[in-house]
């Protein structure tokens, strides 16, 4: 099953709205590696993605493509930095 970008941070929960993500996205707030991901990036199991938001950043490993809108655990954390504004 091919999910974009934007499907996958609503559906996995990580981002509430897909209009959100979609705005996370084109401010260049998801990367692969040194990559900037547009939302239309088709998400593939092994991904590893760093999403950056108000409150930190999040590094996480795709385990799987949902084959619906069920909201599920599909990624696994590998980091999770708070923003300096946090403490």
């Amino acid at each position: 099953m091919l999910l974009r970008l934007d499907k996958f941070l609503k559906v996995s929960g990580i981002i509430k709205r897909r209009s959100a993500a979609q705005k996370v996205a084109e401010l260049g707030g998801v990367t692969k590696g040194e990559r900037v991901l547009k939302s239309s990036y088709v998400v593939k199991i092994g991904d590893v993605l760093m999403i950056k938001q108000r409150n930190g950043t999040m590094k996480i490993r795709v385990i799987e493509i949902p084959n619906d809108n069920k909201k599920g655990n599909y990624f696994e954390l590998v980091e999770l930095k708070k923003g300096e504004w946090d403490s």
